[in-house]
């Protein structure tokens, strides 16, 4: 029997909405805020589906859906983290159900996993802002971090807590010219590390510290509003996540979850993405007016190396920052 989390239902019938209905559960690392927007706009679509889910970052969401899955009850129908390499460990063991006949239209196909079984839904980089009130001169490179000046006013979300910042860290320990000695430096220097991204956000846009590594739409976001942070895509190139979304083997409401999985991939559902500030996986649909016109470089990792090295990234991260 599943517990009750968060729900929401909206009563309205959009044309063309398909019949699918009944409880839907998802756990998930999208910020609260942006989930119950999210909600309530694939609602209006499908407003027969009764959506409820769990929110926590990456890790905390993990924790409590491994201990489910050693109780014998599973709750969520849908998994939506930032995360590829937990849904690689995941497929790899059959937790997910594949869905072969999404809807992934205009996409990338080296996006998606090739059998199906996830999803990628948005693109989020992860380059560093700064606090426009108390640096005149920002850095443009993750070299220039390393800076003792810098190092020491810097914080960062912790691959402990969030799915990004397991990319971020693994991706740049596996990356020439990086490697374990960058984090080291920027530990030796002073540079501190939080939990997830939105407490990164606040300690720059409140000037506890003038520099932070953070995924981008947050203070893109923050600095539309008037908050006094600006972002920096760093010459050296960006990483990235997708925020994946997958059903789970053990889904009750397949059908459901099948229609959100095609929401998120959709012409509409992308376009939502970019309203909430995301760069869309989309072809013909426009980057948000956030994003300055630059060229994104990603710098990328295979995630299968990635899940291969997850506890021993996490363990060295803490014995340099703390967990």
């Amino acid at each position: 029997m599943r517990t009750p989390i968060l729900s929401f239902a909206f009563a309205a019938l959009a044309s063309g909405a398909i019949a699918q209905s009944g409880p839907l559960v998802i756990y998930t690392s999208t910020p609260t805020d942006q989930m119950d927007e999210l909600v309530a706009r694939f609602n209006e679509s499908y407003p027969d589906i009764e959506v409820e889910y769990f929110r926590s970052g990456t890790t905390e969401v993990m924790n409590r859906l491994e201990a489910e899955f050693t109780a014998g009850d599973p709750q969520p129908d849908v998994l939506l983290i930032a995360d590829t390499v937990v849904m690689e460990g995941l497929k790899a063991e059959d937790r997910l159900l594949a869905f072969p006949d999404a809807d992934t239209t205009g996409t990338d196909a080296a996006l998606h996993d090739d059998e199906g079984h996830y999803f990628s839904t948005k693109l989020i980089t992860t380059g560093f802002a700064y606090n426009t009130d108390l640096v005149d001169d920002p850095a443009s490179s993750w070299a220039e971090l390393t800076d003792p000046a810098i190092a020491g006013r810097l914080t960062m979300a912790s691959p402990l807590y969030s799915g990004a910042a397991m990319i971020h860290v693994g991706t740049i320990a596996e990356t020439e010219g990086f490697g374990w000695d960058y984090f080291e430096t920027l530990a030796e220097h002073g540079a501190i590390a939080g939990r997830g991204n939105g407490g990164v956000l606040s300690a720059v846009a409140n000037g506890e510290v003038d520099y932070g590594i953070i995924i981008d739409f947050m203070p893109l976001n923050a600095a539309a509003d008037g908050s006094p942070v600006a972002f920096v895509f760093p010459d050296e190139g960006v990483t990235a996540v997708t925020e994946p979304v997958a059903i789970l083997s053990s889904a009750e409401n397949v059908e459901a979850a099948q229609a959100f999985v095609n929401w998120q991939l959709s012409e509409e559902g992308q376009r939502f993405h970019v309203e909430q500030g995301y760069l869309p996986l989309r072809d013909g649909i426009d980057r948000p007016a956030s994003f300055p016109d630059v060229e994104i470089d990603i710098m990328q990792v295979d995630p299968a190396t990635l899940l291969e090295q997850s506890d021993e990234i996490k363990r060295r991260f803490a014995d340099l920052f703390g967990g």
